[in-house]
C-alpha cells in the first residue's frame, strides 16, 4: 500500500546545493579526495589548529546543552546583543525552516527575490506558503533594485520576505540605506535576513540594530567563514520573544556536542578571518583577471564568490570536473549559462585557470549555448 503525502509536498524536488556529489564521482572513478572544489562558497584554508585538536577530546557519550548556552553567551559577547536574542542551530537551512515552521501557513504570502538561495522557498512551500518571486535584471548584474521591492511590498502586503545579503548566487550586497526602506516598507511583514556570507564582505555594516524593530530576523553562519561545513553550525539574532518562539519549534539537541565546542573555539581566534580574508582577496584578484583574459566577464560581487556567464554551464562544469575541478552549474538558480565560482587558495585558481586552457571548454560551450 501506498501511503498519501500531503498535497503540498507532492512535487516538491529536494534543492540542488553545492559541493562533492559522491555517487557522481565515484561512476567517474575519481576519488573525491583528489576534487578541487570550487562549487561551495566556504573558507578554502581549513579550521583552525586549535578547533581540529580539541575535538578529540569532546566527550560523545553525554548529551550536548540542548541550548548551546556556552557557545550563546561567546556570540553574544562578541557581537554585543543580549543572549537572550540568539539562537543556534544545525546550520542555515534548519533555521529557515524553523522560521517558516513558526512564522509561515497556508496561504501566507511571502516574496522571495530572484535570483537566490533555493532553501528560501522550500522552506515556505512545506508549510503552504505562497510565493512572489521576482526576478532582478541581468542588465544591472542581478542587483535589486529597492523602489521595485518597496511598492511591491506596499502594493501586496506578504506575510514574510527572504533576503540574503550578500545574496547567493549573485553575491549582491545591499547598502544600510537599501535594507533600511525594504525593513521600513514591510513593518507589518518578517523580514529575514540571511547573512551566511557577512564574514567574506570587506567593510560590511552592522545590521543589528534592527532587531529592535521586532520583525527582523538575522540568520548567520560559522560554518562557511570557519570552515566547519561538516558539522552544520549557524544561529540566529533577533528579538527576545522571536527567539523564545522558535526555540519552542526546535529539535531538542539540535546541535551536536563537537559542533559546539568548535564554535566556540572558532570566536575566541580574532585575526583567523582576517587573515583568510587577505589571501582570498589577492586570489580573487587574480582569478577575475585571468578569466577576463579569456575573454569572460565575472559579475560584480561583494562575497567571496560570483557569477560567469560560459554559455552552457551544464556541459562546462562536466569538462572540468572530469579534470578533478568542480564548479557550480547555476540551473537550478534559474540560471543555464552561468556557473558560480567560489574564490580559493592561489594555487587552486592557478589551476582552474590551467585546466580552462587545457581543455578547451569555453570554445565547446559558446557553441552549445
Amino acid at each position: 500500500m501506498s501511503l498519501p503525502i500531503r498535497p503540498r509536498i507532492d512535487g516538491l524536488e529536494p534543492y540542488p546545493h553545492g559541493g562533492i556529489d559522491h555517487l557522481e564521482l565515484e561512476r567517474l572513478g575519481i576519488p573525491p579526495e583528489s576534487v578541487i572544489d570550487f562549487s561551495v562558497n566556504s573558507n578554502p584554508f581549513g579550521p583552525l589548529l586549535a578547533v581540529t585538536q580539541a575535538l578529540a577530546e569532546v566527550s560523545i557519550d553525554r548529551y550536548p546543552d540542548s541550548e548551546a548556552t556556552e557557545l550563546r553567551r561567546a556570540l553574544a559577547a562578541k557581537l554585543g546583543v543580549d543572549t537572550a536574542s540568539i539562537l543556534v542551530g544545525s546550520g542555515s537551512i534548519e533555521l529557515l525552516r524553523l522560521v517558516a515552521l513558526t512564522y509561515l501557513g497556508k496561504g501566507d504570502l511571502v516574496i522571495i527575490p530572484q535570483p537566490t538561495f533555493g532553501e528560501y522557498e522550500v522552506a515556505c512551500r512545506l508549510v503552504g506558503a505562497r510565493l512572489l518571486k521576482p526576478w532582478t535584471e541581468r542588465e544591472a548584474d542581478f542587483r535589486m533594485k529597492t523602489s521595485d521591492l518597496v511598492k511591491l511590498i506596499k502594493t501586496n502586503l506578504p506575510r514574510a520576505i527572504f533576503l540574503g545579503n550578500p545574496n547567493n548566487p549573485t553575491g549582491q550586497y545591499l547598502s544600510r540605506e537599501e535594507v533600511a526602506d525594504i525593513v521600513e516598507a514591510a513593518a507589518e511583514s518578517l523580514v529575514v535576513i540571511d547573512e551566511a556570507y557577512i564574514n567574506f564582505v570587506n567593510d560590511a555594516w552592522s545590521s543589528l540594530g534592527l532587531i529592535k524593530r521586532g520583525n527582523v530576523v538575522l540568520l548567520r553562519s560559522m560554518t562557511k567563514d570557519y570552515a566547519l561545513s561538516g558539522l552544520r553550525l549557524g544561529y540566529v539574532i533577533a528579538q527576545k520573544s522571536i527567539i523564545s518562539d522558535l526555540r519552542r519549534v526546535q529539535p531538542p539537541w539540535s546541535v551536536n556536542v563537537v559542533a559546539q565546542k568548535a564554535g566556540l573555539l572558532a570566536i575566541k581566534e580574532d585575526g583567523y578571518l582576517e587573515n583568510c580574508r587577505a589571501k582570498l582577496r589577492e586570489a580573487r584578484s587574480f582569478l577575475v583577471t585571468e578569466l577576463v583574459s579569456l575573454g569572460l566577464s565575472p559579475l560584480p560581487s561583494q562575497a567571496n564568490f560570483f557569477l560567469v556567464e560560459v554559455g552552457n554551464a551544464k556541459q562546462f562544469r562536466q569538462t572540468l570536473l572530469e579534470r578533478r575541478i568542480l564548479v557550480r552549474d547555476c540551473a537550478s538558480f534559474g540560471l543555464p549559462e552561468y556557473i558560480r565560482l567560489a574564490v580559493r587558495t592561489l594555487p587552486e585558481c592557478q589551476q582552474l585557470i590551467t585546466a580552462i586552457k587545457e581543455s578547451g571548454v569555453l570554445d565547446r560551450c559558446r557553441l552549445k549555448c
